[in-house]
C-alpha cells in the first residue's frame, strides 16, 4: 500500500511539472546556451548574428556562372573585340552619371581641337556654378593652360572648372557644347542620354545609362591621347603666372596605389564619378593578356564591404573584372579561310555552287566550361547568287550564339570567281521580262485593243452591213432603175 501512494504522488509530480517545460519561452537556434552542447563556458555577450547570404539580383543577366552579387544599382560589362555583353544589371535604366559625363566633354575636346598646345584662360564665369565642395583642379581664375592640360585636370582630378573651360573653348559658350554633347551621344546610338552641363553636377534633366555611357567611353578609348590620359596616375602642371609647377593625381583608386590591397593591375582607367544623387559610379577599362573589358557600374555605396573607406564603385569594377577574366576565355569560332556554308549559282554554265568561307578570323570571349562546337551557328545567306561573282566578295555571314547569348558573327566571301554565261544571262533578261510587270501591263494594253478593235468591227460592221443593204432596197425600189433582162 505504501508502494502504490508512493508511485500515484511520483505520477503526479511528473504531471504537474509538463505545462511548466512547454511554457519556457522560445529561444534561436543561434542563442541557445553553449554550455548545454559543450564544455565551453557560456558568456556574457550574445553571439553576433551571421550576416545574411547575399541575394542575387532578379534583373541581371550573365553570359556564364558564379556572376558578382554587386552594390551597384546599375552595371555593364562588355568584351569589346566580340561585342558582346558578358554582364548586365538594369543597364538601360536612366541614371545619373555624375563626373563621368567629363568622358564625353573629353571626347567632344579631342575631336575638334587639332592642337592640344592651344591655350584657355580661366574666366570668372568657369567657376560661377561650382560650389566650395566641388571637384576642381586647383585653376586660378586668370590662369591660362593648354588645352592638354586641361584634359588631365579634367579627368584625373576631375575637375570641374576645367570642363567649363573646355565647354567654352570648343563649343563657344556652355549652351552650344551642351547641345554638342546631345548631337554627339545620338550619333554613338545613345538612347537613353540627356546632358545639361559639361562636367555632371546634378540636374534633374542630366542623365545617361550605364549602356549610353559604355558606348560614349568606347568611342573615347579610340584617341591614344585619352588612352594615355585615363591611365595616368599623376600629372605634372607646369608652372603659370598665377602659380608654381604642381602635381595632380587620379581619383581612379584601382590604379593610384599597387600596394592597396583594394587596386587591380590590370585596369587601364578611365573615369570615377560621384554626387549625392548619383552615388558612386565608374567607367573602367581593363586589359589581360589579349582580352579587354569595358565596366561601367551607376549608383554605389560610399563604402564597400572590405573596405570602409574605399566606394563599392572600385570593388565591384574589380570583381567585375576578375569575373570576366576567370569565367570567359578566348576562343577561335571561325578562322580566315574555313569553309562554312554553300549557296547555288544562277547564271554560269560553269558551277551551280559556290563555296563560302570566312572572310577574317572571329575570336570571341566564351564561358570557361562551353565547348565552341556546341554553338548554334545561324547562317543570313541568300538562296542563290548570280554570276558574275568575284572571289573575296561578299556573300553573307554567319552568327553564333548559345541559350540566347550572341558570341559573334563572321562574314562569308566566295572561295573563287565564278564567269556570267552570255546565253543564261539574256535568257534569264527575256524569262524576267516576260514575267515583269512592264509586259504584264503591255500586253493588258494589247488585248484591250484587241477586243477594242472586235467590237469596233462588229458594231461599225454591222452598221455599214445595214447601210448597205438598204441601199440596194432603194435602188430596187427607184423607177429610172433599168432592171437586167435575162436572156
Amino acid at each position: 500500500m505504501t508502494r502504490l501512494a508512493a508511485l500515484l504522488v511520483s505520477l503526479l509530480l511528473c504531471i504537474g511539472l509538463l505545462p511548466q517545460a512547454h511554457a519556457l519561452p522560445d529561444v534561436d537556434d543561434n542563442t541557445a546556451p553553449q554550455d548545454a552542447l559543450t564544455d565551453e563556458p557560456r558568456t556574457d555577450e550574445p553571439d553576433e548574428p551571421a550576416a545574411p547570404a547575399p541575394v542575387p539580383d532578379a534583373d541581371v543577366i550573365a553570359a556564364a556562372p558564379d556572376a558578382p552579387i554587386l552594390n551597384a544599382q546599375a552595371a555593364l560589362l562588355v568584351s569589346p573585340d566580340a561585342d558582346m555583353v558578358l554582364y548586365e544589371k538594369n543597364a538601360d535604366a536612366r541614371r545619373y552619371p555624375a563626373s563621368t559625363t567629363k568622358i564625353m566633354t573629353a571626347l567632344l575636346t579631342l575631336e575638334h581641337v587639332a592642337d592640344l598646345s592651344e591655350t584657355v584662360t580661366a574666366s570668372a564665369a568657369d567657376f560661377e556654378l561650382l560650389s566650395p565642395d566641388s571637384s576642381s583642379a586647383g585653376i586660378k581664375e586668370g590662369e591660362t593652360i593648354s588645352v592638354l592640360d586641361l584634359l588631365y585636370g579634367l579627368m584625373l582630378p576631375s575637375g570641374n572648372e576645367a570642363a567649363y573651360m573646355l565647354a567654352r573653348h570648343v563649343g563657344g559658350t556652355y549652351a552650344d557644347f551642351v547641345d554638342m554633347m546631345n548631337i554627339r551621344a545620338a550619333e554613338l546610338g545613345c538612347t537613353g542620354t540627356h546632358f545639361s552641363n559639361p562636367c555632371g553636377l546634378h540636374a534633374d534633366d542630366h542623365y545617361t545609362t550605364a549602356r549610353d555611357l559604355y558606348k560614349i567611353a568606347y568611342q573615347a578609348m579610340q584617341d591614344d591621347t585619352f588612352r594615355n590620359i585615363v591611365d595616368t596616375v599623376q600629372h605634372k602642371m607646369p608652372a603659370t603666372a598665377l602659380q608654381e609647377e604642381r602635381k595632380i593625381y587620379t581619383t581612379n583608386q584601382l590604379i593610384f596605389s599597387s600596394y592597396q590591397p583594394w587596386a587591380y593591375a590590370y585596369c587601364k582607367g578611365i573615369k570615377t564619378g560621384n554626387t549625392s544623387q548619383a552615388g558612386n559610379c565608374f567607367v573602367g577599362y581593363a586589359e589581360y593578356g589579349d582580352a579587354k573589358l569595358y565596366s561601367v557600374v551607376l549608383g554605389c555605396d560610399d563604402h564597400s564591404a572590405d573596405y570602409p573607406n574605399i566606394p563599392a564603385s572600385f570593388t565591384d569594377t574589380r570583381a567585375l573584372f576578375q569575373w570576366g577574366f576567370r569565367e570567359f576565355t578566348s576562343k577561335t569560332l571561325a578562322r580566315q579561310g574555313d569553309t562554312l556554308a554553300y549557296t547555288k549559282v544562277a547564271l554560269s554554265t560553269a558551277t551551280d555552287q559556290l563555296v563560302l568561307t570566312a572572310k577574317s578570323d572571329l575570336v570571341s570571349l566564351l564561358p570557361k566550361d562551353l565547348p565552341v562546337e556546341a554553338l548554334e551557328a545561324v547562317p543570313n545567306i541568300p538562296d542563290s547568287v548570280d554570276a558574275p561573282i568575284q572571289a573575296g566578295e561578299r556573300i553573307g555571314s554567319i552568327s553564333y550564339s548559345y541559350d540566347g547569348i550572341h558570341y559573334g558573327t563572321v562574314e562569308l566571301v566566295a572561295l573563287s570567281s565564278v564567269e556570267l554565261s552570255r546565253v543564261l544571262y539574256y535568257a534569264d533578261k527575256l524569262s524576267h521580262f516576260f514575267q515583269s510587270t512592264v509586259f504584264k501591263i503591255v500586253l493588258a494594253v494589247l488585248a484591250v485593243f484587241v477586243v477594242l478593235y472586235i467590237l469596233f468591227g462588229l458594231v461599225f460592221g454591222g452598221i455599214r452591213r445595214r447601210r448597205k443593204r438598204q441601199a440596194m432596197r432603194d435602188r430596187y425600189r427607184n423607177t429610172n432603175y433599168q432592171r437586167r433582162r435575162r436572156r
